[in-house]
């Protein structure tokens, strides 16, 4: 008795069961997806770092890539009929000046101007050279200062750092930026 009762159930539970386990996927503009939820650049699959660089390949002047990315499960992508896209991220762009390099240079060379002309600079070059590195008190400055890659290549690139990841940003303030008022001020 206890069998029969329970026996309209089972084709309930096998019609839910069906239900549970069909994908529904949607086909969608992948350029369109805003949350990070929705996909992941770069795909993981795919080799995007640049072992000279260890920065994205095809980084252009601009800190652009365009980078392969992969969307969640059950997004179809309309532009490629399958869940990759392209989309482009921020990167830095990178023009061969090496920090250790740099570093080198500037403790070593650096009350010659070395460093400075390395980096492009060639009239801070010629100073600290006239002067012996601003009397050794100039080239511990650009020691401290290139460490802390507050002074960079002169043609705006950033630095090859022989790791890929977290890095330095600077964030600097001029005429176009500005506090944004708030009510409680």
């Amino acid at each position: 008795m206890c069998c029969s009762a329970a026996f309209p159930l089972i084709p309930l539970l096998l019609l839910l069961l069906s239900f549970a386990t069909t994908t529904h996927e949607v086909n969608v503009d992948c350029n369109e997806l805003r949350m990070m939820g929705q996909f992941m650049c770069p795909d993981p699959g795919r080799n995007h770092i640049d072992p000279k660089t260890q920065q994205l390949r095809g980084c252009t002047k601009e800190g652009r890539a365009r980078v392969w990315c992969i969307a969640a499960d059950e997004i179809n992508c309309t532009e490629t009929g399958n869940a990759t896209f392209t989309r482009e991220v921020p990167c830095k762009w990178t023009n061969g000046y090496h920090l250790d390099t740099t570093l080198l240079l500037s403790v070593f060379l650096g009350m010659f101007g070395v460093d400075r002309f390395y980096l492009g600079y060639p009239g801070i070059g010629l100073l600290k050279f006239c002067t012996l590195g601003g009397m050794f008190l100039g080239q511990l400055i650009d020691i401290v200062l290139i460490a802390l890659q507050v002074v960079g290549p002169a043609d705006g690139s950033a630095y090859v750092i022989p790791y890929y990841g977290a890095g330095i940003h600077i964030v600097r303030s001029d005429n176009t930026t500005y506090r944004m008022p708030r009510n409680d001020w």
